[in-house]
């Protein structure tokens, strides 16, 4: 196994509870690392990080995905009733219903809308998974060019092959290992440098190119790329032009306005920290993050009080 980097620790009470271990890049915008942590060269998978790349092989396969639409493609929602609305939307533009549909039913990651739907009766389904607004895109993209809808998750689908196509274009290296995602797409493996590199490709694009559309439909409407309380929205909020996607088992790719990256992957798999380390990286580069402070601080609780805080050695060196 690669050597990983101690890249956030867990302290309660004074103890040191837990350390998150893993890789974290920093990019300046000419694309050269800055800051390389742990083995940011190895192949990881990027899960949900990687869906502006899809959204953008559907965009480009002629998929009429403008503004949310292209930024629901591009995210994780948490399955409000605006985001069901959308999805709905797009697929009766092809003459789709959800039951076209392969992602697996789910509850909404919303809280406030589970509990709702389970006062109605309802249980889980497709459209209320996070990844229905992208596996929407995808059938728009097939239809729009006749191609085999029950199949489009094949790998060797066109559509599948053309994600895979243009995310090692992005990435500027080969997809090393193809596996399976959550929600049963196929998944492109790359270095955590190839991650930072591929994101970075899509805010420095030219002004009304398709990479350039993904990432301003991402920013100009991050309710779509998250929801409600969802740290991705929250933090491109807190920080204009900004872009933000994070995926499953510790995951997460921020790319500044200006092209600054910063990829990281907690080899745990926990989630908690990696805004924050993401923040640090951009911090050691320089940026100015500040307007985004209130991420950099993760609180432990004992009896519902805070009594320590997760910390990262990037910004607090002992």
């Amino acid at each position: 196994m690669p050597e990983h980097a101690v890249l956030a620790e867990v302290v309660r009470s004074g103890f040191t509870e837990s350390v998150h271990y893993g890789g974290a890049v920093g990019l300046d915008p000419s694309g050269r690392a800055e800051v390389a942590l742990g083995p940011v060269d190895a192949p990881v998978l990027p899960r949900s990080s990687g869906k502006p790349f899809q959204a953008l092989a559907c965009l480009t396969a002629g998929a009429a995905l403008p503004g949310p639409r292209l930024a629901i493609a591009a995210g994780s929602h948490t399955g409000e009733d605006f985001h069901v609305r959308l999805t709905a939307e797009l697929l009766a533009d092809y003459g789709l219903g959800f039951e076209a549909l392969a992602c697996p039913p789910s509850w909404p990651e919303d809280q406030a809308t589970a509990r709702e739907l389970i006062r109605q009766g309802l249980g889980p389904s497709r459209e209320r998974m996070n990844c229905s607004g992208k596996h929407a895109a995808m059938l728009a993209a097939c239809v729009a060019n006749g191609w085999d809808v029950p199949s489009y998750l094949s790998p060797g689908h066109p559509l599948q092959r053309r994600v895979r196509s243009i995310t090692e274009e992005l990435a500027a290296e080969k997809a090393v290992h193809v596996a399976v995602d959550g929600c049963g797409t196929p998944l492109f493996g790359l270095s955590l440098t190839g991650l930072a590199r591929a994101a970075q490709a899509l805010v420095l694009a030219p002004p009304g190119s398709g990479p350039r559309q993904v990432a301003d439909a991402m920013r100009e409407h991050p309710e779509y790329v998250g929801g409600t309380g969802h740290q991705n929205t929250e933090l491109m909020r807190a920080l204009p032009g900004a872009v933000a996607k994070g995926g499953a088992e510790g995951v997460l790719v921020v790319v500044l306005d200006a092209g600054h990256s910063a990829a990281v992957k907690v080899i745990d798999g926990s989630p908690r920290a990696t805004t924050m380390i993401a923040l640090a990286v951009l911090r050691l580069m320089g940026c100015d993050v500040s307007p985004a402070e209130a991420f950099e601080t993760v609180e432990v609780l004992g009896g519902g009080v805070p009594v320590g805080r997760i910390v990262t050695p990037l910004r607090n060196p002992r």
